[in-house]
């Protein structure tokens, strides 16, 4: 599948991903008062995707998938892995007899790096460091056991509303009243730019930076959080939010404008440092040689939809989780200021770095390169539709229907596209050959069969929940 883009030179190549971030928070993407000024330039300067969305979910999962380049849809063969906190299909290590994008390019003379403060990837036996001859994980993110959370002081709680043992994990972690460059977030990035600095005569080399920023806990600097909402308006802050319709949670409805201001500072947070990155790429003379693409594993809710959900529960697979970023800067300036209306994955991320570095790869890249769409040349076949898992429930995309259910179909939901782009009228009931169909190419894409995991009360000896799995 590879063709050489970059004759003259190797090019170095530079992913980034920011957990959570939905396009309807991004300027570039439509918002007329989120503060992205960075992101926007870059696109402006790139090309952007509007219509890119994950091939499954959530955070490990798309996680496998960018570390592989194949996809982990259907989720067979789930294990739970010992000491994790999270126990859900697909949620599970890199495979050990799969080579990664990483382990491609270091055999082919590209120094690799990786930078992440995302929680998950901490996990035991996660092994996604593979192929990366620098790599670092910094702490901090709320998720992480890390400090001691008795040592949390029990003088700020009230400053707070939920769940007692996070919000003390929220502040002996992250620490939000330290100053900015403290934040796991702003370490993140500093340890990726100190990386550009280091290496930028070590071409060609390869950067993937994880930023777990801006997924939850929502708490954002002060001077960010400023830019959204009143100080009168932010406490009790809800660092979390229930994933779920909000009528059955009606006292969040009256956080909400907290919750959103919070959320949107740490967008401009991460905007702020994401330009600090591709500031220290031009700066150093790179920008000709160098590929960057900027994206996200998936969004959140905040009850704009018909069921009123907030967060990002796994058999609500709306907009606001599934409309993800997609941006990419062409060393040469390819592309700039282009919008690519395309139906593209999170799968076609490791397949443009593959083909971006003109190596060949160890194992089989199942999605398709995006510099082909940009440079014009052959080999992107145009996507009739889309699929995608979470957990237990299925989605799928063409050009007139969204739909999800259940991956045993039940209870389907389906929007028409056309008529309401926003997914707010379902038509479920009055549209069973287009749900037929969308079920049809579900079971394709999945090898005629989905299998349903089913947790039970009991363990296995290494203290894993245990799930029983049917077709």
């Amino acid at each position: 599948m590879t063709q050489q883009s970059n004759a003259n030179q190797p090019w170095n190549i530079v992913v980034v991903v920011s957990d959570t971030l939905r396009t309807a928070y991004l300027g570039t993407y439509g918002n007329d008062w989120m503060q992205t000024p960075n992101l926007d330039n870059f696109a402006a300067e790139g090309m952007k995707f509007t219509n890119a969305h994950p091939e499954c979910l959530p955070t490990i999962p798309t996680r496998r998938t960018l570390h592989s380049g194949r996809r982990a849809f259907p989720f067979r063969g789930y294990t739970p892995v010992p000491w994790d906190n999270v126990y859900i299909p697909g949620w599970q290590p890199m495979s050990p007899d799969e080579p990664t994008i990483a382990e491609t390019l270091v055999r082919q003379g590209y120094h690799t790096g990786f930078f992440a403060d995302v929680p998950h990837y901490f996990v035991p036996g996660m092994n996604f460091t593979r192929g990366f001859r620098q790599w670092e994980y910094v702490r901090g993110q709320a998720e992480d056991r890390y400090h001691a959370t008795a040592h949390a002081d029990d003088t700020l709680l009230s400053r707070y509303r939920g769940g007692a043992e996070r919000i003390r994990a929220h502040l002996v972690n992250v620490q939000p009243e330290q100053p900015e460059e403290t934040w796991p977030t702003a370490r993140t990035f500093r340890a990726a730019i100190q990386f550009v600095e280091q290496n930028y005569n070590n071409t060609p080399f390869y950067l993937y930076v994880d930023s777990f920023t801006p997924h939850e806990t929502w708490e954002a600097p002060i001077h960010y959080y400023d830019l959204y909402g009143s100080r009168e308006e932010r406490e009790p802050m809800c660092i979390t939010i229930p994933y779920g319709p909000i009528d059955g949670n009606p006292d969040i409805e009256e956080r909400l404008p907290s919750i959103r201001a919070n959320y949107a500072g740490l967008v401009t947070m991460v905007d702020a440092w994401f330009g600090k990155l591709i500031d220290t790429i031009d700066r150093l003379g790179l920008k000709e040689n160098t590929l960057v693409i900027f994206l996200s594993d998936h969004g959140t809710n905040f009850g704009e939809n018909p069921d009123r959900v907030t967060g990002k529960p796994a058999n609500y697979m709306y907009p606001g989780t599934m409309d993800i970023p997609l941006l990419m800067r062409h060393p040469k300036g390819k592309g700039a200021g282009s919008i690519h209306d395309n139906f593209v994955y999170t799968l076609d991320v490791p397949a443009t770095v593959i083909e971006a570095s003109g190596v060949e790869p160890l194992g089989e890249i199942q999605g398709q390169s995006l510099l082909r769409l940009v440079e014009g040349t052959d080999g992107f076949q145009s996507r009739e539709y889309l699929t995608c898992r979470y957990g237990n429930s299925a989605w799928y995309k063409d050009a007139q229907n969204w739909y999800f259910s259940s991956v045993d179909f039940q209870n389907p939901r389906l929007f028409d596209l056309e008529s309401d782009p926003t997914c707010q009228h379902d038509i479920a009931d009055r549209a069973a050959d287009r749900i037929a169909l969308a079920q049809q190419r579900i079971l394709a894409d999945a090898g005629g069969e989905l299998p349903l995991y089913t947790r039970s009360g009991t363990t296995d000896a290494l203290g894993r929940p245990e799930f029983a799995e049917r077709e």
